[in-house]
């Protein structure tokens, strides 16, 4: 029996003609109609007064504001979900790479070579799926959890000293180890094995194929990819958002100009992040225009070079003041912490505790509870939403770049190596801002930046603010941000539109590119300026969770297909 006879894969039909050529235009005009509307409503949203008569007073858009509300009833209802649905992706994934039976498949059949070396591979998977947070976070989380975590709610910790050195780094470490990768890896996984081992379109509806068959042809299968699409834009969208906000605070920090960041201001002006923004638009959608064999493949090997020197600099100078091997000894610590701690970091979720509303209009905690309730939610919860609504995005682009490689190989190098590549930036600079804190009198210079601007003063505190090294290292990473964000956006517009032509790896057409990335950017632009990065949070969180049960069906349905694969195929 052939592969093809087990199952039949989803027919998706496409347009012959119009500006809806090559794609299918129910899943094209609902997905187009749902990021319309939502646009629209924050756009003509008016303005509302919080705290009126207070010191807290502020003016908002109340589109924003209800978003805000939202994220809070996410937290609450949804939390739980999303913890439990992301142990059960990393179980899955760990179980297909040791289970003999499927761990040795090959992605496309016994005989297929990979497209890309492994070099360019890792690079375009690394950069891809994470470049522009680990430059945010790399020393924005450690240093945040520095402060607070679960283990300094608790008492077993006191913020900012020797004694939350460890837990900073495990708790950074649960949300950029294994199961953030485990979520991407079973999208990519599936993804990769249905559309080269089972000659279906590579497209999301077709993972779920041995669940529901022929009936994914039709509304079903629609909506399935439309979920796809509306994650994708979301969590795509949040993170080109905390880029440009970087983006900013970079050139704020090479040229000093007021008009970026005021004086005695923490964020960027609209103007400055919108400027960023439109850079990054048009130079994404040259790249994609060129596609993945050329731009993403150049961009990629480029940014994951600029990467590397960028860690070699927090190595040679942490050599002599003692950060490097601060950092060296903290890498290793930190995944035994990680690995002892896994389970109940990823299975135990706080609810409840008490609390009260004070006059301005804010929750006060009024035990543990409530509070590690408080820092879970905008912490573990949104980042499993987050990664969850960026993994259609670098799922099918895992695949896309993955033929050729075994189950076993594909699940190493999508999840294994960018995690331990992830405690490597955290631990050279996220552990460079800690060391710098605790012994090289920062001042807390770093511990009250904004979480965009946390790696220049880092950069600041090791060569000293405005000198020349400093300049030109701040410059490099501007050159680096840009190159990740190009490398997201372009991406993300490539596996768009893969997505709305039923997984057609044929040539996109320009128009098509250019409305998606336009698209896009008008989505990252309109929440940020309405409400901000928790306009963004809400969005995505939204987002989020209807793909969350797709991914989950996805799982099922590999598991249920290579059960009944036969050893000849």
């Amino acid at each position: 029996m052939s592969d093809e006879q087990i199952v039949a894969g989803p027919v998706i039909a496409v347009e012959n003609s119009g500006f809806f050529k090559g794609l299918n235009k129910y899943v094209s005009i609902i997905s187009i109609a749902i990021a319309g509307l939502f646009l629209l409503w924050v756009a003509v949203a008016k303005d509302v007064t919080l705290n009126p008569g207070t010191d807290d007073e502020k003016i908002v858009n109340q589109a924003a504001h209800i978003l805000g509300k939202i994220q809070g009833g996410f937290n609450n209802n949804f939390g739980g979900w999303y913890l439990y649905v992301s142990a059960f992706y990393l179980i899955i994934c760990l179980s297909l790479a040791v289970w003999p039976k499927a761990a040795r498949i090959k992605l496309g059949g016994p005989d297929e070579k990979p497209e890309f070396s492994r070099f360019s591979w890792f690079s375009m998977m690394f950069g891809a799926g994470l470049g522009v947070g680990m430059l945010t976070y790399a020393v924005g989380e450690p240093i945040y959890h520095f402060m607070d975590n679960p283990d300094v709610i608790k008492g077993t910790a006191q913020g900012i000293s020797e004694s939350n050195v460890r837990p900073a780094f495990k708790w950074t470490l649960l949300h950029y180890g294994l199961t953030a990768w485990g979520i991407y890896g079973l999208v990519g996984l599936g993804l990769a094995y249905f559309a080269y081992n089972r000659k279906m379109p590579l497209t999301i509806r077709s993972g779920l194929t041995p669940l529901f068959g022929k009936s994914l042809s039709g509304p079903l299968g629609h909506a399935v990819d439309i979920t796809a699409i509306i994650a994708t834009i979301t969590g795509v969208g949040y993170t080109i958002a905390l880029g440009v906000k970087q983006f900013a605070f970079g050139l704020h920090n090479v040229t000093g100009a007021d008009w970026i960041v005021p004086k005695g201001g923490s964020d960027p002006t609209n103007l400055a992040v919108l400027m960023c923004l439109a850079i990054i638009a048009v130079a994404s959608t040259l790249s994609a225009i060129s596609g993945v064999g050329k731009g993403i493949k150049w961009l990629s090997n480029i940014n994951m070079g600029l990467s590397l020197f960028l860690l070699l600099f927090f190595a040679v100078f942490g050599i002599g003041s003692g950060a490097l091997l601060f950092a060296f000894k903290h890498y290793f610590i930190a995944i035994w912490d990680y690995v002892i701690a896994l389970p109940s970091m990823s299975l135990t979720v706080y609810s409840d505790g008490a609390s009260t509303v004070a006059s301005d209009g804010t929750t006060e905690c009024l035990d543990k509870m409530c509070e590690l309730t408080a820092w879970q939610g905008p912490w573990t919860i949104l980042y499993w939403a987050w990664w969850i609504a960026f993994a259609p995005f670098v799922g099918l682009f895992l695949a896309r770049v993955s033929r050729g490689r075994s189950i076993r190989e594909f699940v190493l190098g999508a999840m294994f190596a960018p995690a331990l590549m992830c405690l490597v930036w955290f631990a050279l600079a996220g552990g460079s801002a800690i060391f710098a804190e605790l012994n090289q009198g920062a001042d807390g210079a770093i511990l009250n930046a904004n979480l965009s601007d946390m790696l220049f003063e880092t950069i600041n505190t090791i060569l000293s603010s405005g000198s020349i090294g400093a300049l030109l290292m701040s410059a490099i990473v501007v050159i680096l941000l840009i190159t990740y964000l190009v490398t997201s956006a372009d991406s993300a517009i490539l596996v768009i539109t893969t997505i709305a032509s039923g997984g057609r790896s044929t040539r996109r057409l320009l128009k098509h590119i250019i409305f998606w990335g336009g698209l896009l950017a008008l989505v990252v632009g309109t929440l940020l300026v309405a409400g901000g990065l928790n306009a963004l949070r809400a969005a995505m969180l939204i987002g989020a969770l209807p793909f969350s049960v797709v991914v989950a069906l996805m799982g099922i349905s590999l598991v249920k297909d290579l059960i009944q694969r036969k050893p000849t195929q």
